[in-house]
């Protein structure tokens, strides 16, 4: 049997507006490789068919803060990106390019490997990408409705 950190959780939440909702799914750190301050990662629709991942956080950082976020592929290979603070700081939205690794290379990659700095704070954490495919693919089907 999986380890139940294997599973992507698939949620939806209310958006500001009444009758508008967010798909997303998320996927807890691998607790053994990470910082405690370091929740996991966030899949999730955003309007006009684009799709946002984000690293959601324990401990917030300053809504206003850009952290640079850099990200490891197991297979190789490392990105760093400047991201801005989304859900009252517990979450980095990492830039639009980084959806495209989520919708293909991510998905036959084992794990990922995620540094967020911010000023003179950095929050490492490692998340097994096991099932993304099938998530990912499920949750493009609950996007638009």
């Amino acid at each position: 049997m999986a380890a139940p950190s294997s599973i992507w959780k698939f949620s939806r939440t209310q958006g500001a507006k009444d009758g508008e909702s967010f798909a997303a799914i998320t996927k807890t750190a691998d607790t053994t490789q990470s910082d405690p301050d370091f929740a996991g990662l966030i899949v999730r629709c955003a309007p006009k068919g684009k799709v946002d991942v984000l690293v959601a956080l324990i401990r917030p950082f300053p809504p206003r803060s850009h952290p640079k976020v850099t990200i490891a592929a197991s297979g190789g290979g490392s990105l760093t990106f400047d991201a801005s603070m989304a859900a009252a700081g517990a979450a980095v939205l990492l830039p639009d390019e980084v959806s495209a690794f989520a919708a293909g290379k991510w998905q036959s990659t084992a794990s990922l490997s995620v540094v967020v700095r911010e000023s003179d704070s950095e929050i490492k954490g490692v998340v097994a990408l096991n099932g993304l495919r099938e998530a990912y693919h499920s949750l493009l089907a609950n996007c638009s409705q």
